[in-house]
């Protein structure tokens, strides 16, 4: 039976998210992380920023996680549901679980909340670890 983190996979929604949640991975043992990057499409309306823009900006959440975490497997995917869309690219994967990190206020917090919560722990089949960012409090 695989090890509860074997195969990670990190789902960022922003710089600071992939800072976070990679420092916390690091203090824990782990074997390879697949970070990810879900891009919230409209579903027929028009998306808020261009592929290009949000590209870069996973490009830099991908580049702020790799220099905790080292050589790490990174991916950009796109989804109007981004619980769903994370436990897609879970299961394309073959990820061991999920990991996320909360954080005060910021996006990704809100959809680990409420009835998103309930969803990523329940409507799913692999588990969903949520780490402490044992920084928050300095």
């Amino acid at each position: 039976m695989a090890e509860l983190l074997d195969r990670v996979l990190l789902p960022v929604a922003s710089e600071e998210d992939a800072v976070t949640s990679a420092r916390a991975l690091s203090r824990r043992p782990h074997g390879e992380v697949v970070v990810i990057n879900v891009v919230e499409k409209a579903g027929g309306a028009p998306d808020k920023a261009g592929v290009e823009q949000r590209e870069e900006a996973a490009a830099e959440m991908f580049a702020a996680a790799r220099e905790i975490l080292g050589d790490v497997e990174t991916d950009i995917y796109y989804g109007t549901d981004v619980t769903e869309t994370i436990f897609d690219a879970a299961e394309e994967i073959d990820a061991t679980a999920v990991v996320v990190t909360p954080r005060g206020g910021n996006r990704f917090v809100r959809m680990i909340t409420g009835d998103v919560a309930l969803r990523m722990i329940t409507d799913n089949d692999r588990p969903v670890v949520v780490l402490p960012d044992e920084d928050a409090d300095e």
